[in-house]
């Protein structure tokens, strides 16, 4: 229930349209119930007498009718036909045709006028939540830690963005359409049946129990059938999403087979999981339905008899009756799918809510400043960092100092720690223990904005945008001005072959970049850095994936990049490192060297093995 109401609060901004539509509802089941009533006169002119026969109310024998005339129900069913009568009845049968015929069209253009109007104003409301509550956790998502999406799968939040929101869809249109729109048509044709024959009505609600419980029951067992679909579901994006990233892999290791094997095993488990929600979903329907059957051929036996025997309803009335619980197995019908789709969105809905309610680990402190300008030094305080999960820290007591415009390199064994340093530097993690500081200010006490607003990262594996060269070095920039973009990019060298793609600039470069080589796609990545103009700049193996030629390119770029800032560089290859100001040698969580690259060269460590290893030849 808490789920659902967490749904139905996203409408509230939407309240106009929703009460638009719930007006139009109304309107819609009274003309339906119109179209229905006015059944009677029509019977009447079509196999009654010339004049309609007074009614005449003798004495009460039946306890039955003693019942009903206590009730007024005979007095009210007989004012209300003698009031239509003295709308529609005229002196001929043809006129009394004539004029119920433009009655019931004008009722039936009032009532579709109404549905039209009613489905728009929902449709309007609904898509409108699902786009507020896409939004809701996209912009989340972007406030979430590093961490939550090293645990989660992408397929997985793609699903849920797309897919279970969707679903999710259901439950809006259930509660504020299905759940008012059915109930009213099911009242005012219930009113009608009541006034026709109370005894009759009352034979029609006695499978109405067992009917309800076995809703009920199905109801719960498609909520969780819903679950495993839309898990099955994300596993299937999941795959997806990670075969096309990772064609060039899967071709080069031969592994399409073992692909296509592993995906038809997937969509199998996704299909049997959506035929039994299928299966579940159909069930409750053909149920509802027979026993509503049920019920009305039980009427129609005994109601039929009645009337043939005289004793019960006058024949128009009895047919006026059958038409009005007929008119409400629709809406019954419906009412027993509204379960059905609930549960299918509360399922979805735990899934969304799960990642809304998921608590992002690095936020601004309540006092948190605006960082000033870097002007002195960063101060790594006896840091220490170990990620969730697992035992041993990843850093321990990590003891530097890195003054302004200083270019520090970091080098060591994979896995020793020094893309972690790097990361706590953009504050992706806290450390677990001590502090960071810039300037003397403790970056868990100033706002993420004005920290990475000063930083600018180049990684190995460079994230370009399906979008243009311009729009990729200028990211999220949109008044940038094109001379600024090409600056940036002369200052990376890679103004050269921009100019030589098919439109220059404002070529599009396919999803990641993937019509460029791997050193064009990182000379943008550092023009984008360029025009940034950070103060503080972080270099990731940046130069790591390339050939020889593009390192040289790169190389400069950076170079050019890492004047006048303060720099941390990663790298493997140590010739790239040579002009360093500091370097400090990393292993197995600690700083084992500091120095330059001819005073760590010199001496008997890690970075002289390192060394070694790289130019032994």
């Amino acid at each position: 229930m808490n789920q659902y109401l967490r749904i139905l609060s996203y409408v509230k901004p939407y309240w106009k349209f929703m009460a638009g539509a719930m007006l139009c509802m109304v309107c819609f089941a009274v003309t339906s119930s119109a179209t229905v009533w006015v059944a009677l006169p029509f019977f009447q002119t079509l196999f009654g007498e010339e004049e309609a026969p007074t009614v005449q109310i003798g004495p009460i024998t039946d306890s039955a009718a003693r019942l009903e005339a206590r009730t007024g129900l005979v007095g009210l069913r007989e004012a209300l036909k003698q009031k239509t009568n003295e709308l529609i009845v005229r002196p001929t049968k043809e006129a009394t045709l004539l004029r119920l015929c433009v009655i019931i069209f004008i009722v039936l253009v009032i009532k579709n006028l109404s549905g039209y109007f009613q489905a728009f104003l929902m449709a309007y409301a609904e898509n409108g939540v699902i786009r507020d509550l896409r939004n809701h956790i996209y912009t989340h998502l972007h406030r979430l830690s590093l961490s939550y999406f090293h645990q989660e799968r992408t397929g997985e939040l793609i699903s849920r963005i797309s897919y279970d929101v969707m679903k999710i869809n259901g439950t809006i249109s259930a509660a504020f359409g299905t759940l008012i729109k059915e109930p009213l048509l099911i009242l005012v044709h219930l009113a009608i049946i009541i006034i026709l024959s109370w005894q009759l009505t009352l034979m029609s609600f006695i499978l109405l129990p067992f009917s309800i419980l076995i809703i009920t029951t199905v109801g719960k067992k498609l909520r969780k059938s819903s679950t495993i679909s839309q898990e099955a579901m994300a596993d299937l994006t999941s795959t997806l999403q990670e075969t096309v990233a990772g064609i060039r892999v899967v071709k080069a290791f031969s592994m399409e087979s073992f692909e296509i094997r592993k995906f038809q095993r997937q969509t199998n488990a996704y299909f049997k999981s959506l035929l039994r929600l299928t299966q579940m979903h159909n069930l409750a329907s053909p149920i509802t339905e027979t026993l509503g059957g049920v019920v009305g051929l039980s009427i129609l036996w005994y109601g039929g008899r009645q009337v043939m025997a005289g004793d019960l309803l006058a024949p128009e009335d009895f047919l006026t009756f059958f038409l009005a619980l007929f008119s409400m197995l629709k809406p019954i019908k419906e009412l027993g799918q509204v379960n059905n789709r609930i549960q299918e969105g509360i399922a979805a809905a735990d899934r969304v809510f799960e990642i809304l309610d998921t608590v992002p680990e690095i936020v601004d402190a309540p006092d948190a400043v605006d960082l000033l300008a870097m002007k002195d030094s960063i101060k790594f305080n006896r840091i220490s960092f170990q990620y969730k999960g697992l035992a041993a820290r990843v850093l321990e007591h990590i003891e530097l100092t890195v003054h302004a415009g200083e270019i520090i390199a970091i080098v060591g064994p994979s896995g020793g720690g020094k893309s972690t340093l790097v990361d706590l530097v953009a504050r992706f993690y806290d450390p677990t223990e001590g502090s960071i500081e810039i300037d003397g200010q403790d970056l868990r006490m100033v706002t993420l904005s004005s920290l990475r607003q000063q930083m600018g990262i180049v990684t190995q594996e460079v994230i370009l945008f399906n979008d243009t060269v311009r729009n990729n070095i200028a990211y999220g920039e949109e008044k940038i001005k094109l001379d600024q973009v090409r600056s940036a990019a002369l200052a990376a060298n890679a103004d050269e072959f921009i100019m030589q793609l098919p439109d220059g600039y404002d070529t599009g470069l396919g999803e990641r970049g993937v019509r460029l080589s791997g050193g064009q796609r990182q000379r943008i990545a550092i023009a984008r850095a360029i025009l940034k103009d950070p103060l503080i700049l972080i270099l990731d193996e940046a130069t790591s994936a390339l050939d020889t030629e593009s390192e040289l390119l790169v190389q400069e770029a950076i170079d050019q990049l890492m004047k006048g800032r303060t720099a941390f560089v990663i790298a493997h290859r140590l010739s790239t490192i040579q002009n360093a100001d500091k370097v400090i040698v990393i292993d197995h969580g600690r700083i084992v060297q500091t120095g330059t690259h001819d005073t760590l060269l010199a001496e008997d460590g890690l970075y002289q093995k390192l060394y070694q290893l790289q130019f032994r030849d």
